[in-house]
């Protein structure tokens, strides 16, 4: 369910606290007293047993209060759940927060009634956060729905946890901190309001501008994607997740499979949906105050500037150690600190200004620092050394922040005679450490998070590529596959669907005889490869049988290799059946190897794998993960973040062609696997590099024979919906002008570029409701790269000239209630009055239609007569409000 009456949870006007209770020290006394002074609303106690409570009058049931109540809290044991919900239900209350403990956490009998309480929570559509839940505070409104006393100050992060110990810590430091939050929410066991829910409902929170996580697991892997992708380019949201090194015992049948841990497919998705990770809690509450007081770095090359030779070394090795970039200075910069500091002085970074140097030197200093282009971050550290005051030293960068647009992380090292100038510091909005090893860790994570949103924002180019290749064949294949009793493709039937995909492949041939294998080498061109083909031997056990010969140079001993490697074969696993002998095209110059493949997650679902591969693949661990759909910027990035890839810029060759080529090489597998559910695990172990291009030896595929035979949910494999290619339309003009309609892609933002230097002031004024602006490439990303679950954008193509223009876009937004959706629609100057406008009204009805959405709305500028009467010519009723009108079409009735 969407994030819907949630207001009700976190924005209460009256609340019915059920199992409050008049003795000190219970859970519903503690409760009742920290609800007892919430201003916002009223408390109603609900006990059957007590009169009052705290002189507050009590009732006996949730259905005797007298006034609407919007949550409902509940404390009492968990038997009685149940039926307290059901009278919430029965009472129209549309939140619940669930205190009581006893339900899944305990074992099946809990799990029985979570689900009957959803089963409730369903039939009169309440939303429930918990049960085993802390609460909720929201400290902007006074509001300590929870059963801890301690209410942190208002602030503008949201933090949401699983873990009732990480709170009560978390809570004591941002205390003893000053530290604020916007809200403090504990998820406990979600049953029904979950991570996705929160940080929908949070990113949309104008009081909320950032979102931390601690989080133990995902329920929900689809909606948590879709929902971090959509508010993490606003709103950084940051994330510690616990059992880090827990890794299932799932017994993968590929070395693909086997390669990436569960910790490193957590770490994916968070990459994808631009999370970033946190390791520790000592770092997230470093993280807090940092990401709340420092500028973004614009990459990760760092200053270090300090009062002593031993402190900036330090910083210089925990920084490398963390493989962050120590900055290196420009020659104008060694000079200005030449003629600032004493001759002692070290002018090189990290910077040493001595213990003679004085505050104004030490300020002046990092100014020079901060002037570097070369310098993206600068880290200043203090330690009581000589004549520079610690007070005085603080007092002397003040000022530096609110010039510099770089971020400053001062560290005074010390204890007693720095507690001052730390304090200081903080009240002028700095993040302050005591050891240069925070210090560069909060520096590390604010550059991860800027690199996360620059990959967030970034453009993909088009790719030469085929998504719609000849693959239907290939779904009979797999189910006669399957009726075999098999699950493992042979190298042949990999290498089949690898093909088709247009990933290439070395010439290969089977022979069943002596006499075809010297034949087939011959005709590939010597030398030749020669491996056994046999449903019975998998890929892993090929070497251990004797059934791989290399490096065959002749009919003769290709002829001789046959005879020898099938006599082995049958000696060695006499229960196996030989289809023959493939020989191939022998790759000789194996500069570099690498691994392509893909596993399925339980929680992600399909995941994707690419680095560094051939026989010592596992030794090296050099691979990073990525899901379907990618797209080239994807594909890049997973190449970049590898160790490999320096190889590959190094290596013999144009290596912007090769990298190319992977690319292209990765999508189509990417589209292999969002085509093609069935697929279990997938490697391609090695893909060699020769010459200009990559070929890809020894493919495996292994299917789940269940999904072969069973009729599926379109992607419902995948955690990341792909490009809807339903919608794409031959259609024409009133002219005879021919367009193309499907859905807008993040490849398409150069064109809707251009679509915008077509608006007249009035088409802008139409559309966006205000006068014409500088549209920025921040705007353009916002419309071009869409989550699909969310938001579909319809476009018009048209061929002009050799040229393609996007003429015309309708958009589509669903609501958070998920049962609506607002829509908009803008044609360009030069096409309008063509019928354009009404057919991406229709398409977009067509979409709510699938969307399964009540009613769809748009506003109309009262002067804009013609889409008015466009969308009364449609069905939609026209409404005025406050100098527009909205139209609203109504789809269903229910």
């Amino acid at each position: 369910m969407p994030a819907k009456n949630l207001d009700k949870i976190f924005k209460p006007k009256n609340i019915a606290l059920i199992g409050a209770d008049g003795n000190k020290g219970s859970l519903g006394f503690t409760l009742f007293d920290n609800l007892i002074d919430w201003s916002s609303g009223e408390v109603f106690p609900v006990n059957p047993d007590e009169d009052t409570i705290l002189d507050t009058e009590t009732f006996p049931d949730v259905k005797e209060i007298p006034e609407s109540v919007d949550l409902g809290i509940i404390t009492t044991p968990a038997s009685t759940v149940s039926e307290i919900v059901e009278n919430c239900g029965e009472a129209g209350i549309p939140g619940l927060i669930i205190i009581s403990s006893g339900f899944s956490e305990t074992g099946k009998q809990g799990e029985e009634l979570e689900r009957e309480i959803d089963k409730i929570r369903q039939t009169y559509g309440m939303r429930i956060l918990g049960p085993n839940t802390l609460g909720v505070k929201n400290p902007s409104i006074g509001l300590n729905a929870s059963c801890t006393e301690q209410m942190p100050e208002p602030g503008e992060i949201t933090f949401i946890y699983q873990g009732a110990a990480l709170a009560s810590a978390t809570l004591d430091w941002a205390i003893t901190a000053h530290f604020g939050f916007s809200s403090f929410v504990s998820l406990g066991n979600m049953l029904d309001v979950d991570f996705a829910d929160l940080i929908d409902y949070f990113g949309r929170d104008p009081k909320t501008r950032s979102i931390f996580m601690y989080l133990e697991s995902i329920t929900d892997a689809e909606r948590f994607m879709s929902a971090a992708r959509s508010f993490a380019r606003t709103k950084p949201i940051m994330a510690v997740k616990a059992g880090k090194h827990i890794d299932s015992a799932e017994n993968h049948k590929t070395l693909a499979g086997s390669l990436a841990t569960s910790d490193e497919v957590y770490d994916a998705a968070f990459k994808r949906a631009g999370i970033t990770r946190v390791d520790t809690i000592e770092e997230l509450f470093n993280c807090f105050e940092t990401l709340a007081k420092q500028n973004l770095p614009g990459g990760p090359r760092l200053a270090i500037s300090a009062n002593s030779d031993d402190s900036g070394k330090i910083a210089t090795d925990a920084l490398v150690d963390q493989e962050g970039v120590l900055a290196s200075f420009s020659e104008n910069t060694t000079e200005e600190l030449e003629e600032l500091l004493s001759q002692s002085a070290s002018v090189e970074n990290p910077v040493n200004v001595t213990r003679e140097a004085t505050p104004s030197q030490y300020k002046r200093t990092c100014e020079i620092c901060l002037d570097d282009e070369n310098v993206d971050g600068l880290l200043c550290i203090y330690t009581p050394l000589g004549d520079l005051e610690p007070k005085g030293t603080a007092e002397a960068i003040i000022g530096l922040k609110e010039k510099a647009q770089k971020p400053i992380l001062p560290c005074w090292m010390g204890g007693e005679k720095v507690e001052e100038a730390r304090k200081i510091l903080r009240q002028n909005g700095y993040s302050v450490q005591s050891a240069p090893e925070l210090s560069i860790k909060a520096y590390l994570y604010l550059n991860r998070y800027a690199r996360n949103i620059e990959r967030l924002l970034e453009t993909p180019e088009e790719l030469p590529i085929d998504r719609t290749p000849p693959k239907h064949n290939l779904k009979p294949m797999l189910r006669k596959i399957a009726n075999e009793n098999r699950n493992i493709l042979t190298e042949q039937e990999s290498m089949k669907i690898i093909e088709t995909y247009g990933i290439p492949t070395p010439e290969t041939r089977l022979a069943t005889s002596p006499q075809e294998a010297a034949k087939y080498g011959s005709r590939i061109g010597f030398p030749v490869s020669m491996k056994v083909q046999s449903s019975g031997i998998s890929k892993k056990r090929k070497k251990e049988v004797g059934g791989i010969v290399s490096n065959l140079n002749s009919k003769e001993e290709t002829s001789d290799a046959y005879e020898k490697l099938v006599e082995r074969v049958q000696e060695n696993c006499p229960s196996a059946e030989i289809d023959g002998v493939i020989i191939q095209e022998m790759v000789v110059d194996r500069e570099i190897e690498l691994i392509m493949g893909s596993r399925k997650d339980p929680i992600f679902k399909t995941s994707l794998i690419f680095g560094k591969g051939g026989s010592d693949a596992t030794y090296y661990r050099d691979i990073e993960v990525g899901f379907p759909p990618l797209n080239q910027t994807l594909a890049r990035r997973l190449i970049e973040d590898t160790k490999v890839y320096n190889h590959i810029k190094e290596s013999e060759g144009d290596s912007d062609v090769l990298i190319r080529k992977l690319e292209e090489h990765l999508v189509r597998l990417s589209q292999l696997l969002i085509d093609f559910p069935e697929i279990e695990e997938l490697e391609i172990n090695p893909i060699v590099k020769t010459e200009d291009k990559f070929i890809a030896m020894d493919p495996e595929i292994v299917i789940d024979n269940d999904v072969v035979q069973q009729k599926h949910e379109a992607y419902e494999h995948l955690v990341i919906e792909p490009y809807p290619r339903k919608y794409v339309e031959d259609w024409s003009l009133k002219d005879g002008r021919e367009v193309l309609l499907r859905l807008i892609r993040p490849e398409d933002e150069p064109l809707e570029f251009e679509l915008f230097d077509t608006f007249s002031k009035e088409t802008w004024r139409h559309r966006f409701f205000g006068s014409m602006k500088d549209v920025t490439h921040e705007d353009m990303v916002r419309f071009t790269n869409i989550d699909y679950r969310r938001e579909m954008a319809i476009i018009g193509l048209l061929e002009e000239d050799d040229k393609r223009k996007m003429i015309g876009v309708g958009r589509l937004i669903i609501n958070p209630d998920g049962d609506s959706g607002e829509f908009a629609v803008v044609v360009g100057d030069p096409w309008q009055g063509l019928g354009l406008g009404e057919k991406l009204v229709d398409s977009i009805i067509g979409v709510a239609e699938d969307k399964n959405l009540d009613y769809i709305w748009g506003t109309v500028k009262k002067e804009n007569t013609s889409m008015i009467n466009l969308c009364k010519k449609l069905g939609f009723e026209i409404e005025n409000e406050n100098g527009t009108v909205k139209a609203v079409l109504k789809l269903r009735w229910r």
